[in-house]
Order: C-alpha cells, then sequence, then structure tokens
C-alpha cells in the first residue's frame, strides 16, 4: 500500500520531530523500570511506537493511528498500566479527525469507539477497574463511559477543525472564482471596446484612403480634406486604445464612456469617411437614459455603421431612435452588396448583441430583402 505524506510547512515538520523526540525521551525515563528486563524491552517498544505515532499525527494520520493501535497492543501484550504515555493515542485521534483522508477520518472514528471498549475489556481482565471503583459493575460501566467520552472528544475536537477548515478553505476559492469571473469579463469588456474603436476607426481610415487616392488626381483639396479625416480619426482612435490599455494594465476604474451626445460625432465620422447617412429620432427621449443603455446604443450603432461602411452595396444607411416610456428601439440599415454582408458569427455583431444582453435588451442582425437590418430594444424604465 502506497503512503502518502501530507504537504507540511518545514517549519512544521521540525516542530513535529523535535517535539516526538523529546517526548520519547521522556517517556523512556518513566516507563524504565530498575531490574525488569522484560519490562524494559516492553517499555522501550511502546515508547518507540507511540513516538513515531506522536511524530507522524499530522504527515501521516493513516500510519500514525496504526502505530498507536500497535503501540496499544504492545502494552496490553506485556501487561503494561495505563501511563502518561498514552496521552499520544488522543492527539493521534484529533489528528485523524482534522488531517485524515476520508477512510482515515471514519477510521479515527471507528478507533475511538473500539478503543473505549478495548480499554476497559483490558482493565476488566487485569483487574485495574477495582482500583478506581468498588463496584465492579458500575466500574465497568463508568470506565467504558469515560474513556468513550475522553476519545470521542479528541475526536470530535478535530471534526470541528476539519469542517472550519474545509469551510474557510471553500470562501477562498468561492473568492479566487468570483475574482477570476470578474477579471474576465473586465478583459471582455475591454477587448469589446478594443474592437468598436479599432474596427469603426479603421473602418473611416479606409475609406478616406481610398477616396483620397480616386480624388487626389482631380481635386487635391479633396484628398487634402480625406488626409485630415484620417488624421483626425486615428488621433482620437490612439487616444480610446491609450485609455483601454490603461485600464487593462493598471485594473483601474473605467475611463469616460460615450454617451448619446457623442452620437452627433460619430455622424460626422461616417459622412466623413463619404457615406450618405440619414437620421430620424421619432418619438424623442422623454428624459436622460440611463448611463449603460447610453453606452451601449452607442457601442452598438458605432459597430452597425461600420459594418454599413465596410460591406454595403452604396454608401447610404439609415438610422432611427424611437423612445418609449420603457424602452428604446435602435434600427441601423443600408442596402447589401452581393455576399458582402457581415458574417454570423462575427466578432461585430456577437459584440452588438452582447451589449443588448448586457443591458437587458435583445438584438437582431438579419438581412431583409435588399437591406441588411440591425433591431435592437433596450429597456430603460423611467428615464429623469
Amino acid at each position: 500500500m502506497r503512503i502518502t505524506l501530507r504537504p507540511l510547512h518545514r517549519y512544521q515538520l521540525v516542530v513535529d520531530l523535535v517535539v516526538a523526540g523529546l517526548f520519547g525521551l521522556t517517556a523512556v525515563v518513566l516507563e524504565l523500570q530498575t531490574g525488569d528486563v522484560g519490562g524494559n524491552l516492553g517499555a522501550v517498544l511502546f515508547v518507540a511506537l507511540l513516538t513515531a505515532a506522536f511524530a507522524f499525527r499530522r504527515l501521516q494520520p493513516g500510519l500514525a493511528l496504526t502505530l498507536a493501535w500497535a503501540g496499544a497492543a504492545v502494552q496490553m501484550a506485556f501487561l503494561r498500566s495505563p501511563t502518561p504515555t498514552d496521552v499520544v493515542i488522543f492527539a493521534v485521534l484529533y489528528c485523524t479527525a482534522a488531517y485524515g483522508t476520508r477512510r482515515v477520518f471514519w477510521a479515527g472514528l471507528a478507533s475511538a469507539v473500539g478503543g473505549a471498549v478495548v480499554v476497559t475489556g483490558y482493565l476488566v481482565l487485569r483487574g485495574g477497574a477495582s482500583v478506581f471503583f468498588p463496584d465492579n459493575g458500575f466500574a465497568v460501566v463508568a470506565l467504558l463511559l469515560s474513556s468513550g467520552f475522553a476519545f470521542l472528544l479528541s475526536w470530535v475536537t478535530g471534526a470541528l477543525v476539519r469542517t472550519a477548515r474545509r469551510a474557510s478553505e471553500n470562501a477562498r476559492a468561492q473568492r479566487e472564482a468570483e475574482e477570476a469571473t470578474i477579471a474576465e469579463q473586465e478583459r471582455v469588456r475591454i477587448a469589446r471596446d478594443m474592437h468598436d474603436v479599432v474596427a469603426h476607426s479603421l473602418a473611416v481610415v479606409i475609406a478616406q484612403a481610398d477616396g483620397a487616392r480616386y480624388a487626389a488626381a482631380q481635386d487635391p483639396e479633396a484628398a487634402t480634406r480625406a488626409l485630415q479625416t484620417i488624421s483626425t480619426t486615428a488621433r482620437l482612435a490612439l487616444a480610446d486604445v491609450r485609455l483601454l490599455l490603461t485600464q487593462l494594465r493598471h485594473s483601474q476604474a473605467d475611463g469616460p464612456q460615450p454617451t448619446l451626445a457623442d452620437v452627433d460625432g460619430l455622424y460626422a465620422q461616417v459622412r466623413a469617411a463619404g457615406m450618405e447617412l440619414t437620421t430620424t429620432v421619432d418619438p424623442a427621449p422623454a428624459g436622460e437614459p440611463p448611463a449603460a443603455v447610453q453606452l451601449a446604443l452607442y457601442r452598438i450603432l458605432q459597430e452597425a455603421l461600420t459594418n454599413a461602411l465596410r460591406h454595403g452595396a452604396d454608401r447610404r444607411a439609415w438610422v432611427r431612435f424611437a423612445w418609449h416610456l420603457d424602452r428604446v428601439d435602435l434600427t441601423v440599415g443600408n442596402r447589401r452588396g452581393d455576399g458582402t454582408a457581415p458574417a454570423p458569427g462575427g466578432h461585430g455583431l456577437i459584440g452588438m448583441r452582447e451589449r443588448a444582453q448586457l443591458a437587458g435588451g435583445s438584438l437582431a442582425a438579419t438581412p431583409e430583402g435588399t437591406d441588411f437590418v440591425v433591431r435592437a430594444t433596450l429597456p430603460i424604465g423611467a428615464v429623469s
């Protein structure tokens, strides 16, 4: 049978071995009797087994329990009376319950009950019970109950320590799992923001660069304006990326996030990229929507317009906001090119859907005839 040792700190192992060694030396002095060679041989063997059990009580509780039973067997074989050395048995029972495996745990309980019976039987057979109580019948019951109580008290104390330790470990594991979940959610959020910022900015830059290339020969001023838009868009994107990287590196609080007040700037970027954009707000919002809803709407709109710019059949798109008492409906559509609609499993569509779900709403992005339409519905409650 393979014996597996419990992991202990170096100082714990050193303390157990030193204390066990001192205990063994003291016990030998107490157990040896002058002129009794046979008795002294049994005393040395008995002390050696219990000292070893004491040394292994935390390192390998199952082995310590076996050694304690072996020591008790030697003690009874040499007809030795109970001595202070037997206190090791209580320490071993405690450790079987506190540190042992499941099998050792229940073996300790069985040893506590069985040990009480064995001790009582041994003392009765040796006539030891009459030393403590004059009435033998009462002595047997009293001895059985007292020894059982002492053994079980040691085991139950260890079981309580085991329960408290496992509760602490479970609480720590739960905290670590919650921290890992929060960290993962934060990484996903930052990755989603990074995708939205970079994808949109690159789409604008590419559109402007393509337009500048074609216009350079005929209209140098148009090329200059396109380069200016590219420069402005790239600078804004760089600032956003730096902010996101700072959050990722230092785990700081969220930086400034876009709101519906920034939608006009987003429209301007898209129009500067050459897109003809039609916007409608009907009905208008009755008040200030929640910040989380504003952020979700902005990012969904940003990604939808980016997809329209990249995959649309022409440079035309339309946006419609409809504000109701309990929800807001956002619809973004564009003419879809032949086979150029966004892939259903693309990161952009997944990100839009996740944002809508995190805000408690829903999103659908599907072809409708010759158009590709994104429809998002987000709850807003009572606006202030």
